[in-house]
C-alpha cells in the first residue's frame, strides 16, 4: 500500500470511530478482604463503544496489628462493556495486569500481578456517574495471600 493511501485509510478510520470514542476518569474508595482494609485510588479510561482500555492505580492500607501488608497496584486493563445504557446502568467486565508493591514494616516486595473483575456505571446527571466495581487480584510473588479481592464505589466523570 502506498504511503498516501495508508495515510488516507488511517485518517478515515480515526474520523470514522471518533464519534463513538469516549473517555472517563474515576476516583474511588472501598475495601479489600482478608482482612478488611481501606483502599483508595483512581482510573482513567478510553472506550470505543464496546471495548475500552483503562489505567488504574490503587493504594491499600497496611494493618500492623495483624501483620498484613500495604498494597499498591498500577494496572492496565481491557474493558468490555455494554455499548449503551439500560435504565441508566452500563455493565462491564475487565481483565488486566501490571505492577504491584507490598510493604510490611521495612520489608518491600515488588512484582507482577493480574486482575479480573466486573462492575457497573450508574448515570446520575449529565456526565456524572457512580461506579461500583469488584476485582480479584492475583500476585506472583507475595508476602501473605496470593489472591486479593477488592470492592469499591467511586465518582466517575465522562468526557
Amino acid at each position: 500500500m502506498s504511503r498516501p493511501l495508508s495515510l488516507f485509510v488511517l485518517v478515515t478510520l480515526i474520523l470514522g470511530i471518533s464519534h463513538t470514542a469516549s473517555a472517563d476518569i474515576t476516583a474511588f474508595f472501598g475495601s479489600t478482604e482478608s482482612p478488611r482494609r481501606t483502599v483508595r485510588g483512581g482510573a482513567i479510561g478510553i472506550s470505543l463503544a464496546i471495548v475500552g482500555f483503562e489505567l488504574e492505580y490503587s493504594d491499600t492500607s497496611e494493618h500492623t496489628k495483624i501483620n498484613t501488608p500495604a498494597l499498591q497496584t498500577s494496572m492496565f486493563n481491557l474493558l468490555v462493556q455494554t455499548p449503551f445504557q439500560v435504565s441508566r446502568l452500563q455493565f462491564y467486565g475487565t481483565i488486566g495486569g501490571g505492577l504491584y508493591r507490598e510493604r510490611i514494616g521495612i520489608r518491600v516486595n515488588t512484582g507482577l500481578g493480574g486482575n479480573i473483575g466486573a462492575g457497573l456505571k450508574i448515570s446520575l446527571v449529565g456526565p456524572i456517574r457512580v461506579r461500583i466495581d469488584y476485582r480479584t487480584f492475583r500476585l506472583r510473588h507475595h508476602f501473605t495471600d496470593r489472591t486479593r479481592q477488592r470492592v469499591y464505589a467511586g465518582l466517575n466523570i465522562a468526557f
